[in-house]
Parts: structure tokens; sequence; C-alpha cells
């Protein structure tokens, strides 16, 4: 470095501490600044804290943590019921030849039930419903809390933890006390010995002081599958429900809608969750619940088929003693027993409506029971019970098959007439056949109204199989249970509609009813007339083989053995009927001179009014 680099750098230096001493300010003026700078900062403090306070979401304010111990959060929850939130559940039995009910300690609320006269498609017991997955008891608002007695621990005197009623009832009594005057909530269970029904009785005493209101009580439970065929047992599964002194109602069956629901105002006598073959009810007896909220929710798949759900308002009336009395039943759906209950619960075995009911309730039902009460064996019953509406539908089949031959009879006739008047004057052929009828004494309707009568005995079989618990799991020959289908062979894939088996009473059914049809005169009399005839007799039973084939093996086997009988019937009937005799008894009516009817006339009268030239 140089003599002049070091002068200039001695220069600058010599600069800049001459400014730093001369730019300095005084002590009095850095005594002033401090004083300025901490009153800002003192100010800015003031105004952040008021900020604090107005908006206190904006701004996080440290919260203090207060530990708050199980029992203080118990207390302000169920306050004067903090007692009873706590315990251990203990499962109580009573059970009699029929049903084992076991009723929890938590929630005095039946827990399970066991139907002990059957079981299941896989030899399981019949468990309508277990666990923890049910609920039952009263909901209400107390002393200001909102308070569910399923969460509550009971308190028992019964030291016994099974009970069994083979000579005399059984009875469960548990009690939930809130204080020491006596005050609180008693469930009472009463088993008899050969019921199914258990009497169920709902006491709240001194409950009144304690401000409760708003009392229902919730019933939910989930329905097991019971039976092999998990779609048509589904289609059986709904909730029932009767207004007080009225009618029985019930959801929609097959119902699209995964969840349905309805609130009713209207005072209710029972509420019904509905299986196949089983159910379990509640009924108010004298004292109705004031209405409801009714739910069900279908589960495609898995083990449970639906969720049923009910919230029933209790008429507590701010008595100082309110008691209701109800009755719980868990049993099968066998009409002539839920008939000798009352209530109409024999409704919830569904065989038809209006006059199909009828007919299954007045005819079918008593020969079927009739004859159960001589013969055991199930296949034979619907053998005889078959046989029976054959005979009784005899004369309507006879005059079904002579209203046909009749009619075959005369078609030479009817096709000379269609050769002579051209199909584009349908209005003079329908007058000219007309005629025809008339002169011969004919009624066009004659073969189809004893059809038409006939329909209501088919239809009201099609309900009467399915909903009969008699059949249930019941043998014969290939079918293990006539009331679910019959499988020869099992498909190793799921063929829409049809279904993954082979049903033979199905197959059978199908080609007897081809047979049959085939055999009846209008089947063989009409194909030239009607070409679309031909194709609809044999799509007819296609269409019913595809249907029936998930269905009762015990329907289908019925509709074989009315099949077979049709038959034989349609044989005698072509042995015993000379069409040749006929054909000349019509002939010699043809030759007489008959009155026109007023049908006749007015059809006349029409076809002169458009311009149709009237046959001679």
């Amino acid at each position: 470095m140089d003599r002049n680099s070091i002068i200039g750098i001695i220069l600058i230096a010599v600069i800049l501490i001459a400014y730093s001493i001369f730019t300095k300010p005084s002590r009095e003026r850095m005594a002033e600044q401090k004083r300025i700078y901490d009153s800002i900062r003192i100010a800015e403090e003031v105004k952040n804290a008021e900020k604090i306070k107005i908006d206190s979401t904006q701004v996080a304010v440290p919260e203090i943590q207060v530990e708050i111990t199980e029992d203080e959060r118990l207390q302000d929850d169920y306050g004067i019921y903090t007692d009873h939130a706590k315990g251990n559940e203990i499962l109580y039995y009573i059970e009699n030849d029929y049903v084992k009910l076991a009723v929890s300690s938590k929630g005095g609320r039946p827990y399970s039930v066991e139907l002990k006269q059957y079981r299941t498609h896989d030899s399981l017991p019949v468990i309508l419903f277990q666990g923890d997955s049910s609920i039952f008891g009263l909901e209400f608002f107390s002393d200001g809390k909102s308070i569910k007695t399923n969460d509550l621990y009971f308190e028992t005197e019964t030291i016994e933890k099974n009970q069994i009623a083979d000579e005399s009832p059984v009875n469960l009594v548990f009690k939930l006390p809130v204080d020491t005057l006596g005050s609180g909530i008693e469930y009472s269970y009463t088993l008899y010995p050969d019921k199914y029904l258990i009497d169920y009785e709902i006491k709240m005493i001194g409950m009144n002081n304690y401000r409760t209101d708003n009392v229902q009580l919730k019933w939910d439970i989930y329905s097991s599958q019971l039976e092999r065929g998990r779609q048509n047992e589904a289609a059986y599964t709904n909730l029932f429900y009767r207004f007080f002194e009225g009618d029985v109602e019930k959801f929609k069956a097959r119902s699209k809608k995964e969840v349905q629901e309805v609130t009713e105002s209207t005072k209710l006598n029972w509420v019904a969750f509905k299986q196949q073959f089983f159910s379990s009810v509640i009924i108010a007896e004298n004292n109705p619940f004031l209405g409801g909220t009714l739910r069900t929710r279908s589960i495609p798949s898995g083990k449970y088929l639906m969720n049923f759900s009910s919230e029933l308002s209790i008429p507590y009336d701010r008595s100082e003693n309110f008691m209701m009395n109800l009755h719980l039943y868990f049993g099968p759906n066998h009409f002539q027993s839920l008939k000798k209950i009352g209530f109409k619960l024999e409704n919830l075995v569904t065989v038809g409506g209006s006059i199909i009911r009828w007919i299954n309730a007045f005819v079918i039902i008593p020969i079927f029971n009739w004859l159960n009460r001589y013969i055991s064996n199930y296949g034979l019953i619907i053998l005889l019970l078959t046989i029976i509406i054959k005979i009784g539908l005899l004369p309507l089949t006879y005059r079904s098959y002579l209203s046909t031959a009749k009619m075959k009879a005369l078609k030479p006739q009817i096709d000379e007439i269609n050769a002579k008047i051209p199909k584009d004057k349908a209005m003079e052929r329908q007058q000219a056949t007309m005629a025809l009828y008339k002169k011969v004494g004919i009624n066009p309707m004659g073969g189809c109204l004893p059809m038409l009568f006939q329909m209501p005995i088919l239809y009201a079989m099609f309900r009467f199989f399915p909903a009969s618990i008699e059949l249930r799991q019941e043998k014969f020959l290939w079918a293990n249970d006539l009331s679910t289908y019959d499988s020869i062979l099992n498909l190793p894939f799921n063929i829409p509609m049809y279904g993954d088996h082979v049903s033979l009473f199905t197959l059978l059914m199908t080609v007897t009813t081809i047979v049959s049809m085939k055999m009846t005169p209008q089947a063989s009399g009409t194909d030239s007339g009607m070409p679309g005839m031909k194709t609809m007799m044999y799509m007819m039973p296609v269409m019913f083989m595809l249907i029936l084939n998930n269905f009762s093996a015990g329907l289908t086997y019925y509709y074989f053995l009315a099949n077979l009988i049709s038959i034989g019937q349609n044989y005698l009937f072509k042995l015993f009927i000379d069409e040749g005799a006929i054909l000349k008894k019509l002939n010699t009516k043809k030759a007489k001179t008959v009155k026109k009817s007023g049908f006749q006339a007015r059809l006349e009268e029409m076809a002169k009014k458009k311009g149709y030239k009237l046959p001679k």
C-alpha cells in the first residue's frame, strides 16, 4: 500500500469519528426519546387488550384448563339419576316351553328373545333380537335433564337369575329409584307357563315432583335373516300397526325406498315388527299410545334384513302414581293363535286383502287346519286340499270347458264369416259374429266368466302358502322346506329374475301348465284366428317359472297338482262331451228365428249409420 492510500484511510476515519461526536444527542434528549417510546408501547398494549375484549373470536385468549372428573360429568348429564349412571350389567332370564326372555339390569330392558320351539334354516336357535344392537326404554325430560333409561342401571330384588314358568307365572321387577321417598320408575315382566304373550307394566311413582314431561317409549331392533330364501323373507318382513279400536295399517311391502317413515298423531293400539314367520309386538290394551314415529330401513346384505324403529308417546298424566299396562308378544305368525289373542293381530299373517283375505280366512285356512288334525304329512295335506278345491270348482270348470267346446264347434262358421267380410270391415265382422252367437245361444263370455271366478282362489293360494308357518321346515319328497324354494341344482351364477338355483316343482308346474293349456278347446281352436295367442300361451308359463322359482315349494307344488288334476278333468270332459252332438244342437238353434236383443239392435243401428252393409 503506498503513502497516499494510507493518508486517505486515516482521513476517512477522522471524519467518521468527528461526525459521531458532533451528531450524538444530548443526555436530556435521549431521556425524552425514551419517555416517548415507553408511552407509545403502553398505548399499544392497552389497545390490544381492548381488541381482545371486543372480538374474542379473532384473537385467541389462553384458556385456563380445569380438569372435570367423571363423577362431575355424570352429575352434569344425569342430575338426580347420577347414582344409576354407572354399574355392572347383569342378565336375568324368564322362560317357559315356548320363549326365553333375557332382561338386562342396564335399562331394565329386554336384551334378547329366543323362540325355543323353532330353529333357523341352518339349525341355529331362533333369536328375534339380541344384545346392544337393540334399544328399549323410556326417554323423557326430568329435572332439566334429557334422560334415557336405556343407559341407566336398574335395581332388582330378584336373586335367582333364571326362572322357569312351568306350573305358575314368573315375574321380574326392575326399579330405578331417584330419592329415598320411593319416587322412581319401575318395570315389571310376567311370563305365564303356556303363552308367548308377556305382561309388561310401567310405573312412574312421584315423578311429577321432578318436572317429568314428554315421556316416550323408544324401541329399536335389527331383524336377522332366519330363512334360507333371503329375497322371499325380506318381501314378507314389514312394520304393522293398529289404530286404537280401528284398522290395521302397514308399510308398503317390497318398497324400493330404503327408508320408510310415518308419524301418527292418532292413538295407537299396537306396533309390530313382523318377519316372514315371527313377530315382535308391543300392545297397549286399554291405555293406548298417543301416537308416534315409526320407521324401517332395509338392509340389502349381511346377517340383518331390516332395522325397525319406533318412538311411541306414553300417555303420562303427571299423576303421583302413573301406571301403564302393556303386553309383549314374541312368537310365530300363526293365524289361529293370533286371532285368539285378539286386537286384530291375525292381520300379521299376510294372506291378502278384501275378498282374497276372506277366502283364506273362511275357506282355505279352516280346511287346512281340519286336515292337519288328522294328517301330519303336509305334502299329503296340500294334495287333499287341492283335490277338495278342484272338486268345489268342478261346476265352473265344466261350464268353462263346455263353452269353449261350443266356440270350437262354431269355428268353421266363424271362418266363413271372416272369409266373406274383408278385414277392413271389422264392425261388419263383429256384427255378423255376434248374430251367429245369438242364433245358436252362445254367450261369448261363457268360457271366461267361470275362469274369472276361479282367479281369486288361485291368488288366495298364492298368498296363503308363503305365509303359512305350518309349512316351515316341513319336508316332502326332495323339498327340505315347503315354506321356501326346493333346489335340485345350485347354479354357480345368478340369472336375473330366476335366481341361482333350479326348483323342480317350478319346472313341473311350468310343463303341466303348457300341457293343460294345449288340451283346452280354446287353445287349439283360436290359434289361426289369433296368431299371437300361441306365442302368449307359451310365454305366460315361462314368465311364471322365472317369478316363482324363488317362492315357496308348497305353492309351486300346489300349482303342479292343480295342473295335473286339470289335465285329468280335460281328458274326461273330452271323453264325455260329443263335439258332433254339440254342433248339431247349435245348428238346430241356428235354424230357429231368434228375436233380436237390445244389444244386437244397437249394433245393427250403429252399422247402418256408418254405412256398413249388414249380412243377410
